[in-house]
């Protein structure tokens, strides 16, 4: 995806390597297997009283294996993540739906079978649509050039001075990672940094500070819209569930709260990107080369992308809510020639996959019963709101420095939910619901410590400027600020009834 910019070889390494990690066969690896496979048939298979759940039935049973299946191989990586996803998927088609294999789904031996369309539906689900609009319009973007052509006309303004270039790559870098995939946002811009590194003297920290505020930037910027990274539509999917929360929380109210905290952070990032790596040299001379293709289909791509950020904006105005958006440009680009059949290859399918097992998960614990019949026998309405906040914002934040954010968002948020159903009117001093998932998402987000936490961060760590503990320093202290700030925010907008 996006192979026009020099810089996307190194995405393409970095995932080769990760794919040659887990799937090179060794005794590690057979060990990690043989682990997953103990774990998974002893929870399916051991007396359902030991789990201390009411009315446990076999299928609410395997889906707690099914879970742990799916928990152990994320965290472990034993394969990609899209991989356990379509396993999960297969799964729950084979043993517990009206779909599986007939010994194994005698009703009456082994309680309610889920629906076999309402697993596959989790494929077509609202949110795989409003994923599948915004990598059209990524793609829309770059195959027109109206990606760099708006990289070049908004950098301009920055000037030449250093700490400014600097800001203006932050800012860029965040504005465009709201809407185009970070790891593509990421490529293009180090692109655009390239000569302006051989500028800079080697015994300066300028070039870390540039090339560690690509990371930086794309990471914090996906948090300000519902499309700027999984996790943020994950959280949006539970929040607006109309069997669940049903909250009906739009693109634009999303982005009236998140938006102005992602600027914050990034005007922060900026100041401490330069106490920390201070430029020596104090003009840099900047030359974007590239721009926008002249005839129809740029004009077209022009107006579908203002239209439908337009539209995404005013949802509670016109109506329309944000997934039937993200159809529009699908349909304008197909109709208009701007995308073909071989521009559709490069939507991030691995993605999807890897958010449909995540929903798969959460159908499962919700059609089977599982989710009423925890929230019975566990005492979640005694729990401390500020714990429940704290616990699944430091176990996904971790979690998201080791294993892809989407997969541990896809763990968490299907309880959390479920938690926060239980709770109820408990939550209220901590803003209710919405600031335990969103706050999920937020430190989802604030992952970025290690080179392998995000595809930015391997592509900056590639460039050879930055050191594995520079990345640290900076990842650990906007990590724990956008954390406390997002939260703090979050609290607020809900303890106001603003969210």
């Amino acid at each position: 995806m996006f192979h026009i910019y020099e810089g996307f070889h190194l995405v393409e390494t970095y995932h080769k390597m990760r794919h040659q990690r887990k799937y090179n066969p060794d005794t590690k690896r057979a060990i990690k297997i043989a682990l997953v496979a103990l774990v998974t048939l002893v929870l399916w298979n051991m007396p359902s009283e030991w789990y201390g759940i009411q009315n446990l039935t076999v299928i609410q049973q395997r889906i707690i294996a099914i879970f742990a299946f799916a928990t152990l191989m994320w965290i472990l990586e034993i394969v990609s993540s899209w991989a356990t996803s379509v396993a999960i998927i297969v799964l729950m088609l084979l043993f517990c739906t009206d779909s599986g294999i007939l010994p194994m789904v005698n009703e009456e031996e082994v309680g309610k079978l889920l629906s076999y369309k309402g697993v596959m539906a989790t494929f077509a689900d609202p949110v795989i649509m409003l994923f599948i609009g915004g990598f059209v319009l990524a793609i829309a973007a770059t195959k027109t050039g109206l990606d760099a052509q708006l990289a070049k006309v908004l950098l301009k303004p920055f000037g030449t001075r250093s700490e400014m270039v600097l800001l203006g790559f932050l800012l860029i870098t965040g504005l465009f990672s709201m809407f185009v995939s970070n790891t593509a946002t990421a490529a293009m811009m180090l692109t655009f940094l390239t000569p302006v590194f051989h500028q800079l003297p080697p015994e300066g920290k300028g070039r870390i500070a540039l090339a560690m505020s690509i990371p930086v930037a794309a990471n914090l910027g996906g948090m300000s819209t519902p499309i700027g990274t999984p996790p943020n539509t994950i959280a949006l999917k539970y929040l607006n569930d109309p069997e669940g929360l049903n909250m009906g929380l739009g693109f634009g109210q999303w982005m009236m709260f998140m938006f102005p905290l992602v600027v914050l952070l990034l005007f922060i990032s900026w100041r401490i990107l330069l106490k920390t790596f201070p430029f020596t040299q104090k003009r840099i001379e900047l030359k974007i080369d590239g721009g926008m293709q002249k005839g129809f289909h740029s004009w077209v791509v022009i107006i579908t992308f203002f239209v439908t950020v337009a539209l995404w904006l005013l949802d509670r105005v016109t109506g329309i809510n944000s997934y039937t958006v993200a159809m529009i440009p699908f349909m304008v680009f197909a109709l208009t020639g701007v995308i073909n059949k071989r521009d559709l290859e490069q939507i991030n399918w691995s993605v999807i996959w890897m958010v449909a097992g995540g929903f798969a998960l959460g159908y499962g614990l919700n059609a089977s019963g599982l989710a009423a019949n925890a929230v019975e026998s566990i005492p979640f309405g005694e729990f401390s709101p500020l714990l429940i906040l704290l616990l699944g914002g430091a176990i996904c934040y971790l979690l998201s420095n080791f294993i892809s954010n989407s997969a541990t968002a896809a763990l968490l948020m299907p309880i959390l939910a479920i938690v926060c159903g239980a709770m109820g009117d408990k939550l209220a001093p901590i803003g209710g619901t919405p600031t335990v998932l969103i706050g999920v998402a937020i430190a989802a987000s604030s992952a970025m410590i290690l080179p392998i936490s995000t595809p930015p961060n391997a592509l900056a760590f590639a460039t050879g400027y930055v050191k594995q503990n520079d990345m640290a320093k900076m990842g650990i202290i906007m990590g724990i600020i956008s954390m406390v700030l997002g939260f703090g925010l979050v609290y607020l907008m809900g303890t106001l009834h603003l969210i």
